[in-house]
């Protein structure tokens, strides 16, 4: 039952996290001036990898301790694996990308594809966060 609180809370954490970047944080990059958008955009990475980089590592390696461990309901530790492994891997293949191409110009118009496309990995720990629920759910 230790892995499964563990793997809810930092999903939690993760969850919360990426909803406040999504409605507050992301929205804001916008209103960011473009002759100071070169310091924020870098501030920003530096900033959010320290914090989000821990968690994400936890997350993966927390799902997959889950499925090795084999005291979880099967479909359930593969679905937060699933989950867990392609939002890493998401935001390693185009997220982080995308941030590498604002760092180096102010673009209007990545900065409206980032927002939106932010959503599929709001929507993905959001339903992480439901998977880590119903396996903790099957703990008890």
């Amino acid at each position: 039952m230790l892995l499964e609180l563990l793997n809810l809370v930092d999903v939690a954490v993760l969850c919360g996290l990426i909803w406040t970047i999504q409605v507050v944080h992301y929205p804001l990059f916008a209103r960011v001036p473009e002759p100071a958008w070169p310091a924020y955009e870098a501030e920003h990475q530096q900033r959010i990898t320290v914090l989000v980089l821990p968690l994400m590592l936890a997350n993966v390696g927390l799902a997959a301790a889950l499925l090795l461990d084999g005291g979880a309901p099967q479909d359930l530790a593969i679905a937060n694996l699933a989950l867990a492994g392609g939002i890493f891997a998401a935001t390693g293949a185009v997220y982080a990308p995308m941030h590498g191409r604002l760092a180096a110009r102010h673009d209007p118009a990545l900065l409206t594809r980032l927002v939106r496309l932010n959503w599929l990995r709001t929507l993905a720990w959001t339903a992480q966060l439901a998977v880590a629920i119903a396996l903790l759910d099957a703990a008890v």
